[in-house]
């Protein structure tokens, strides 16, 4: 069982920037993909960007070279640096993490909310 906890998340200017935090419970961190999504009011949940137990990011069109996701397996840990945010990355932020049979191995944080306001 792993337990996520985010941080972070407020309320920001648009071009701001914050640092959403995860920290994952547990001795097996770094096996772990590790991803952060977000859902809008009315809208579903997407994923924004996520690292892999290998190093590898990948982003949402959106938020390529503004957003950078980060791990530090030392600390369990996984981050994501949000700079030049706009009004549409308002959203609740979850932080997710999985790894093979993902039927098993799929856990999820309560989210934190992110505001920018314009």
């Amino acid at each position: 069982q792993v337990q996520l906890v985010e941080s972070g998340g407020g309320l920001v200017q648009a071009g701001g920037s914050l640092r959403l935090s995860c920290a994952a419970s547990g001795s097996t961190f770094s096996l772990y993909n590790m991803g952060w999504y977000r859902q809008a009011p009315g809208k579903q949940r997407e994923l924004v960007a996520g690292i892999t137990s290998g190093g590898s990011t990948n982003y949402a069109d959106s938020v390529k070279g503004r957003f950078t996701i980060s791990r530090d397996n030392a600390k369990n840990t996984v981050y994501l640096q949000m700079n030049s945010l706009k009004s549409e990355d308002t959203a609740v932020y979850y932080c997710n993490a999985k790894r093979l049979p993902i039927f098993r191995y799929d856990y999820w944080g309560q989210g934190t909310q992110v505001t920018v306001s314009s």
